[in-house]
């Protein structure tokens, strides 16, 4: 690429946080996004701070509801149709589905983030924190959902209030799903997360603006997020005197049973990428679970041969052929009964899908990292999917090529004290801004 001398002048005045020995690797518009975003950090901040100073925890309908609204406050301005999506019939707030309509030509892109914290209003962390700003911009924040995920939200503002100011917003096909629910997940899922897949079904590539993940002080690029379900395991048995306890006529109990199975799950189930934990477990004479599934209670003595047990657990896989697979083996373990029991098992129905690492994934990681070599910063490896948890972003990787982790870098995310790196913010954004652009002057794929 050649500039004549009046560009070359214009690419060397750039902000702070670009080299000026690297400027001439951007273009005089992407530049200009640059100082965009760092003229406005104190209106981006400031954002951040009053989204977090609403509480929205994912049941806190009034309150996902009402930064719904802020968020749309921001989009509209910037050209986005603006649709509020109720959830009632999902027990659950709502959703925001904002649409940009471009020059019908370049890569259609679909955004994603969330509007939900998992702090509801009984939470004791309620409260924005700035915990030291300096000059450029750095420094903390605690608050919740500063990081995950309204630190993400206004990392999509400010990238796009960026490219409306250089021009380049004009041209682009965005899509932007901020879901209400993504921290509790509404039922039945095919209602909760209907329009976000809709989305992904439309659009040519996905970016999830969920937290920035850093290995080793390293900013690394996420191509891949596990699933997450969740099962159960119910064991029976026959009761009685524990004296008889093995006997052809009493038998094992549930709590062997269920001992059995667990310890197998242990031993026969490891494999990459395959995580299954124990969560919660409870048997005897009787046992019981409250609807939630995060509460048992039982009874039982010593001298009881115990008749019922249970034992609730995750499962984290990386593609859903894997978790395909895992179930089967779980199924068959749980199915070689010891003399005397019985067991069986549940998965449910509402859980996360895998984000498998693919070409397309790698390839918006490559187009990233050329973004980062313009911007003098180092590249990003991919991240080991076994470092993040599952992600909205999933529900729609299975139909359009995706990456996760273009929101702020955050540390304690989901408990007091969650706190926001500052100056990730920015330069999230001006990735964000860069990369929307190249990829808004591709040519579309979907017909």
């Amino acid at each position: 690429m050649t500039f004549g001398k009046s560009g070359i002048l214009a690419l060397c005045v750039l902000s702070a946080a670009v080299p000026a020995s690297l400027s001439a690797a951007l273009t005089r518009t992407e530049t200009a996004m640059a100082q965009t975003i760092d003229a406005e950090r104190d209106r981006t901040v400031g954002l951040l701070e009053t989204l977090v100073n609403v509480n929205s925890g994912s049941r806190n309908l009034p309150g996902v509801t009402k930064v719904g609204a802020m968020m749309r406050a921001e989009l509209e301005p910037l050209g986005f149709e603006v649709r509020w999506v109720p959830m009632e019939k999902a027990g659950r707030a709502g959703h925001i589905v904002a649409v940009h309509k471009g020059n019908g030509r370049g890569k259609r892109m679909l955004l994603i983030g969330h509007l939900d914290t998992v702090f509801e209003p009984d939470s004791p962390f309620q409260r924005w924190t700035l915990k030291g700003k300096d000059a450029q911009g750095g420094g903390w924040a605690e608050g919740p959902g500063a990081g995950d995920d309204k630190g993400g939200m206004v990392v999509i503002v400010a990238a796009l209030r960026a490219m409306k100011a250089a021009g380049t917003l004009k041209d682009a096909d965005i899509e932007v799903v901020l879901t209400g629910d993504e921290e509790d997940v509404g039922e039945p899922v095919e209602i909760a997360r209907a329009d976000l897949i809709a989305a992904g079904r439309r659009a040519d590539v996905a970016l999830d603006f969920e937290g920035l993940v850093r290995d080793d002080g390293r900013d690394m690029g996420s191509i891949a997020r596990r699933s997450a379900g969740s099962w159960v395991v119910k064991a029976g048995g026959k009761t009685g005197h524990s004296s008889g306890i093995f006997s052809d006529k009493a038998g094992y109990g549930a709590i062997y049973e269920l001992a059995r199975i667990i310890d197998r799950f242990r031993r026969e189930l490891p494999e990459p990428n395959l995580t299954y934990n124990v969560g919660l477990i409870a048997g005897g004479a009787t046992e019981t679970t409250d609807a939630d599934g995060i509460r048992a209670t039982a009874t039982g003595k010593s001298n009881i041969i115990p008749p019922v047990a249970e034992a609730r657990g995750d499962l984290r896989t990386l593609s859903d052929e894997q978790t395909e697979l895992v179930k089967a083996k779980m199924s068959a373990i749980v199915a070689e009964h010891l003399p005397g029991a019985s067991a069986t098992i549940e998965f449910d129905k509402g859980a996360y899908p895998a984000m498998a690492p693919t070409p397309g994934n790698r390839m918006i990681l490559d187009r990233l990292n050329r973004v980062n070599r313009d911007l003098g910063l180092p590249e990003m490896p991919a991240l080991d999917p076994l470092k993040r948890g599952a992600g909205d972003v999933s529900f729609v990787a299975r139909d359009v090529d995706s990456f996760a982790g273009m929101g702020p870098y955050s540390t304690g995310d989901h408990a007091p004290g969650e706190a926001v790196d500052l100056a990730s913010i920015p330069t999230q954004a001006k990735r964000a801004a860069i990369l929307m652009s190249r990829l808004s002057a591709e040519a579309r794929g979907k017909k």
